[in-house]
């Protein structure tokens, strides 16, 4: 069927119920939406789904969600492991309890044993809960930090991580393979209580995750005699994550913690930012602002799943705040974590600190400097859990810390996705040790810097949305494969990683090795100094995303090589628009 006939397929099928028909009916004359609702179905891709709430085949909605659930519980029940159940989380997004139970009911219905969280709890704690109750696959309803009008459906595996190959693949087929809405499976929601196909979960999976945190502390007697004095501002941005930080911040015994009021209630329009990004500095304006009047240590910003975490620090020396980006924090929160736990334990012979592709070459450094392993992965926190995953299955590899670039780490073993309710905790555990030694974060970040290199890193990048847009994207990263660059911003392009093709090319002598990762559409340029250019399709917004780092030996000069290689970065790109 082509879009319109889609379309009429909606507005008649009884299968759709009338308030789906009725928001149908309502752009009945806007052939440009009813083009971008049904041209194509909603990719279930390799992090699930992620798109607009609305009626449609293009978009989040009961429908969806129910469909991509039958091809879950498809490929589970292929593999004769649907007694081990899945797990069930949701965040604050608009309909995400609603996707939630739709979801419990589709697996039940199948036969599939359901875990259903109570109430919105953070993405980590669901990759911790499947790990813990042993099950075959977990659901996180979210979005992450997009605009209100998203939502989303992550997909985890028995390991605790997001699903890679193959799972990732046999989900999609099966996905692909449920052709007819109406063939999808659900049930009432009392009857699979009954039949023991539905479990509602909620504080004893809390309190065992609160107590996997605690194992991660360091120095409690440090934060004991700080916590009077450390004074930290926290915002949930209307999501999960106030219940959790606060309670492991409380039971830590960190005195001084304010929440700023106007976000401290879930809420999926999230009324109070542009949209919930600790990226974006207007996410902390009024964190910022009680800040100052509270004279805090830090700033801490967590988005609506909790796995990301963005950070302001205070500068002694004139009370202002520094933002510190995920780059910047994760190194932070990673060098502190080795170096402490080298000088109360030692490190192992075979310690490893991972981190993604387009994170920052800061983190090579320290793990140089540290005699550890640095093992980078493809972008997105699933590969740093395959990572693990391949380190407990093989017996070789000591995980200490991972990280990357886009606000998340995770500072133990416990679960295999980012963790900003262990990284603000964490955080505050350094902020306080520091402290100690009349120090702040940002005394910290400034010795990191003048020992390892002033590191300079950024991201920006171009949204292109609807069919054209997509094209668009696909057409650039082709383009630039064709006709890679020689040089950038004056820069030489001393080797070129494909991984796409799963190269590394040296443009100087033509020797070729393989990348030793999965294939992924990005190309990556390699620069002198431990300079880089990356160019990457986002796997879950409408994105053509751009990193590129530098060295220099102030923050002066690094800020000056960055702008010069971002213009040129960017020149590349409006080249091919």
């Amino acid at each position: 069927m082509n879009y319109k006939e889609s379309y009429n397929e909606w507005l008649e099928n009884p299968y759709f119920d009338e308030a789906t028909k009725e928001e149908l009916r309502a752009i009945a004359g806007d052939e440009k939406e009813i083009e971008d609702r049904f041209y194509m179905e909603l990719e279930f891709g390799t992090a699930g789904l992620r798109g607009v709430i609305g009626a449609g085949m293009n978009r989040m909605n009961i429908y969806t969600v129910r469909k991509a659930t039958q091809g879950l519980a498809n490929y589970i029940c292929s593999l004769g492991v649907q007694d081990k159940g899945v797990a069930i989380a949701y965040d604050s997004r608009n309909m995400s309890p609603e996707f939630a139970r739709e979801t419990a009911l589709c697996l039940a219905a199948n036969g599939v044993k359901a875990y259903m969280f109570d109430s919105l709890r953070p993405v980590p704690e669901l990759s911790f809960t499947v790990r813990t109750l042993k099950c075959t696959a977990g659901v996180v309803i979210t979005a992450s930090h997009n605009p209100a009008e998203y939502n989303g459906y992550k997909v985890y595996w028995e390991d605790g991580a997001q699903i890679t190959p193959p799972h990732d693949g046999g989900i999609m087929d099966q996905v692909r393979a449920v052709t007819d809405f109406t063939t999808v499976k659900t049930m009432d929601y009392d009857e699979a209580i009954k039949a023991g196909l539905l479990t509602i979960i909620g504080k004893d999976i809390d309190d065992l995750y609160m107590a996997e945190l605690k194992k991660v502390v360091l120095h409690p007697e440090t934060i004991a005699s700080q916590a009077d004095h450390l004074r930290i501002v926290y915002t949930p941005l209307h999501g999960t994550g106030n219940k959790p930080v606060r309670r492991i911040l409380d039971e830590l015994g960190f005195k001084q913690v304010f929440v700023v009021p106007e976000q401290e209630e879930p809420n999926g329009d999230f009324p109070t930012v542009s949209y919930p990004n600790p990226e974006a500095a207007d996410a902390f304006e009024l964190a910022l602002a009680l800040a100052k009047e509270k004279d805090a240590d830090l700033v801490l910003a967590t988005d609506p799943d909790a796995d990301r975490l963005g950070v302001y620090v205070k500068d002694g020396s004139d009370g202002s705040y520094h933002a510190l980006t995920g780059n910047m924090s994760g190194c932070l929160i990673g060098a502190y974590e080795i170096a402490q736990r080298k000088a109360l334990f030692g490190l192992p012979e075979d310690g490893a600190f991972i981190k993604s592709i387009v994170s920052t070459n800061l983190a090579d450094a320290i793990a140089a400097d540290y005699g550890v392993a640095l093992c980078e992965v493809l972008t997105g926190f699933k590969f740093i859990g395959r990572k693990m995953l391949e380190f407990e299955t093989e017996g070789t590899g000591t995980y200490l810390f991972g990280m990357e670039e886009s606000y998340g780490c995770l500072p133990g073993t416990y679960a295999r996705d980012k963790d900003a309710v262990a990284a603000s905790m964490v955080l505050c555990e350094a902020a306080a040790w520091y402290k100690e030694q009349g120090k702040t974060l940002w005394d910290a970040m400034v010795e990191l810097y003048d020992k390892y290199g002033w590191y300079h890193d950024e991201v920006t990048s171009i949204t292109l949305k609807g069919k054209e847009g997509i094209e668009k994207i696909q057409s650039i990263m082709e383009e630039l494969r064709k006709d890679p660059p020689k040089e950038i911003g004056g820069l030489e392009v001393l080797s070129l990683r494909d991984y796409k093709k799963g190269t590394i090319v040296d443009n100087r002598t033509g020797e070729e090795k393989p990348t030793g990762l999965p294939s992924a559409n990005v190309l990556y340029c390699d620069l002198p100094d431990a300079a880089w250019v990356c160019f990457r399709p986002s796997g879950t917004e409408p994105k053509l995303k751009f990193y590129f780092g530098i060295v220099g030996t102030s923050a002066e000069d690094a800020a000056a090589k960055a702008e010069n290689l971002g213009a040129a970065v960017k020149g590349i790109v409006e080249a091919m628009m």
